[in-house]
């Protein structure tokens, strides 16, 4: 989607000639410097050419793979440094290169204020200072003493512990000790309920847990009686503890690393993990169930790290990172491996404290992306659309001459990069407001966890001035399995196999995918390698449903994506299995097709569509943009709240025709387009249980939430 609008021919001839002139300038000395050091030095033209290459390839030479990077063509890579294994092997390796390095750094907190909204909601305002870094050398004392502790305090090798907190520098340190002392980590997401949490504690029948102050008061302590073998609760944060049953003794993790730095406890040897032990046992958000612990060894997360690495250029120690998607996510669990093993620092952030307008950061004061100014960070496509939303939004607030010159600039920029060309004068004068946002060195964007649309990939590549590898990976790949190259701006793909994996499609005939289709082979995508993990963690029957080992012992894994390699060899997600549903005229709907054209609507903060096999059309739950909504109830003299709004029927039906114009615009098909919607005045949180925290929808928890609506949609009420 470009952007569009009435231009002013005046200033359309200007801004050409501007462009023009500057062009003149830098880029035919550019030209001819790259004309006279050869055509594979220069920098202009060579972004295309590689972007045009191929990615990978059937190794068999048949259209159903299996699909292998170009430059693994012949062997999968498996480990980052010669002889680091296992990853304390690796964090040590790091830690003996660059001991002087910041490693992980956490912002002071100067302030805490309540602050009254116009609407008597109370919100909790910070004032943060810089960051406080320790270093590699300072954070591998403090990993061996926390490993040394936790032994001191009868944790064993090879015996489960878990992790239970928010996102933050004593999560790292804690997953590092516990990886050098051969403890399997049990993670959980912060946002767990109760049950869940029992039922994963349970399972992996834990004595140990390492949680923060907040977690244990507001979510542990109820179930602790659920939980019967619980013995020891570490608590990152340094406090005094009472009140709680008989047998269970909270520490404070303090007071387990001064444990672990007596002598008698620091001379005691340790067993060391072997390649093939479990690392981690990481539990799924629950999207589809009870959450399921996936048991992922030490090898499994070398070579998966192994692959990522590989698609960031330059990836060095002069990289800053910014760390606040949930540790219990594969996708930010491995980031931060991968920036740890080649000596990057990390400062610690939350969603609440990200940027200067985040919810917690009192006006006036900065938020983390302004003071830390990383250059590697990844995201989720929900909070890139966020971030597009409320951009554009602002870019309609402009004046007619702004607008104007944004949208020249956009337009302008987008053809070179489809070019291969870079635009300097454009990102320093047009866009350096927009990047300053995420702190305005931001050079490599990775977006995982779901599919990110091409407006928002588009938007994000333009304004931002810095590539968006998109990458497609599952928590039983390690997060694992491609990630686009950052010259290719082509959107809608997620590039080829990492070269620590390799892809094949398997025929679907129920829903009409097969390898044979033209122009592109399609099918189930099955991912194998050495970062397939070991399986689910007592779940047989699970296992032998999901995973396989082919006939040279390879493991694979059924991905349930339905995918379609293109000429280049770059992969497109364009289904999956258990989001199609069959109407009851025999059409196939996809509903996170749906969902993903919907979700471009300015109008649509977050929808989930539904359709049951015995009705005829699609309905959908819609999450409305709150501006846009007052805005289009102004326009139609409809007064109200934003709840009143959400529950009124002819709002129901003015966003409902908004919607389907943007269906129609969109492509979808007739019996694809939503005939019926129900609007939420509350978005969906990973705190209400109705999205993970990587904001994937939790269909069945939706279902449930709104029975009563898909009833009367239904024609039941």
């Amino acid at each position: 989607m470009r952007l569009k609008d009435d231009l002013n021919p005046m200033l359309l001839l200007l801004f050409h000639l501007m462009v023009w002139i500057y062009t003149i300038i830098t880029f035919l000395p550019s030209y001819l410097l790259s004309w006279i050091s050869g055509p594979d030095e220069g920098f202009y033209g060579s972004m295309e050419e590689r972007a045009k290459r191929a990615k990978a390839r059937s190794v068999l030479g048949r259209p159903e793979g299996p699909y292998r990077a170009v430059n693994a063509t012949k062997r999968l890579v498996t480990s980052l440094h010669p002889r680091a294994d296992t990853l304390d092997k690796m964090f040590e390796y790091a830690a003996r290169r660059f001991p002087d390095r910041d490693c992980l750094g956490t912002r002071e907190v100067i302030s805490e204020e309540d602050e009254r909204q116009s609407n008597g909601k109370v919100f909790k305002k910070v004032v943060l200072g810089e960051y406080r870094w320790l270093s590699y050398e300072e954070t591998d004392t403090a990993v061996t003493q926390l490993g040394s502790g936790l032994a001191a305090l009868g944790q064993r090798p090879n015996s489960n512990i878990a992790i239970f907190c928010e996102t933050r520098a004593e999560w790292i340190i804690t997953a590092q000790a516990c990886f050098k002392y051969n403890f399997p980590l049990i993670t959980l997401y912060s946002t767990l309920g109760g049950p869940a949490i029992a039922h994963a504690l349970n399972e992996t029948e834990v004595t140990h847990i390492i949680t923060s102050r907040e977690l244990l008061e507001t979510r542990l302590k109820a179930i602790l009686f659920e939980v019967p073998r619980l013995q020891h609760i570490i608590v990152v944060e340094n406090t005094s503890w009472s009140g709680y049953p008989r047998g269970i003794s909270v520490h404070n993790m303090a007071a387990v690393q001064k444990l672990g730095a007596s002598w008698e406890n620091a001379a005691r040897e340790r067993k060391q993990p072997l390649p093939s032990d479990i690392a981690v046992i990481m539990y799924t958000s629950g999207s589809t169930g009870i959450p399921k612990g996936v048991m992922i060894s030490h090898s499994n997360i070398i070579a998966g790290i192994t692959g990522m690495a590989e698609r960031i250029p330059n990836l060095c120690e002069e990289d800053t990172y910014i760390g606040y998607l949930p540790l219990a996510h594969v996708l930010e669990l491995s980031a931060e491996l991968v920036c740890v093993s080649h000596g990057c620092r990390i400062g610690y952030s939350s969603p609440q404290t990200l940027a200067d307008q985040s919810t917690k950061i009192k006006k006036g004061s900065k938020g983390d992306t302004s003071v830390l100014q990383p250059t590697l960070m990844a995201a989720v496509p929900e909070i890139m659309d966020r971030i597009y939303k409320n951009v554009m939004t602002k870019v309609e607030e402009m004046s007619c001459v702004q607008r104007t010159l944004f949208i020249l600039a956009y337009n302008y920029k987008l053809e070179q990069l489809a070019k291969g060309y870079s635009t300097p004068l454009c990102d320093r004068l047009v866009f350096g407001k927009v990047r300053s946002l995420l702190g305005g060195r931001t050079r490599v964007l990775l977006s995982g966890g779901a599919p990110l649309s091409a407006a928002t990939q588009r938007f994000m590549n333009v304004c931002f001035c810095c590539p968006v590898g998109q990458g497609y990976g599952l928590t039983e790949t390690c997060g694992a399995g491609t990630i686009s190259e950052l010259w290719d701006y082509s959107t809608g793909r997620v590039g080829g196999p990492l070269v620590c994996c390799e892809i094949k499609l398997k025929d679907w005939a129920e829903g009409g995918y097969r390898s044979t289709d033209k122009p592109h082979p399609r099918g189930e995508i099955l991912i194998g390698g050495p970062n397939v993990t070991m399986g689910y963690y007592k779940n047989e029957a699970k296992n032998h449903e999901d995973f396989f080992v082919d006939e040279n012992g390879q493991r694979w894994f059924y991905t349930g994506d339905i995918g379609e390699f293109q000429e280049d060899g770059c992969l497109k997600i364009i289904d999956r299995k258990k989001d199609l549903v069959k109407l009851q005229a025999g059409e196939y709907v996809s509903l996170g097709k749906v969902e993903a054209m919907l979700k471009n609507c300015p109008l649509i903060d977050n929808i989930c569509a539904y359709a049951n096999s015995d009705e005829t059309y699609v309905i959908s739950f819609v999450v409305p943009n709150q501006k846009q909504l007052l805005a289009l109830a102004d326009q139609y003299g409809i007064c109200g709240s934003c709840e009143e709004l959400c529950n009124s029927k002819a709002m129901e039906e003015l966003v409902l025709k908004v919607i389907t114009e943007a269906a129609l615009t969109a492509q979808l098909e007739r019996f694809e387009i939503p005939r019926k919607i129900r609007l939420s005045p509350e978005a969906w949180t990973p705190e209400m249980g109705l999205v993970t925290d990587a904001f994937k929808l939790k269909r069945k928890e939706l279902k449930t939430h709104y029975q009563d609506d898909i009833e009367r949609m239904y024609g039941g009420k």
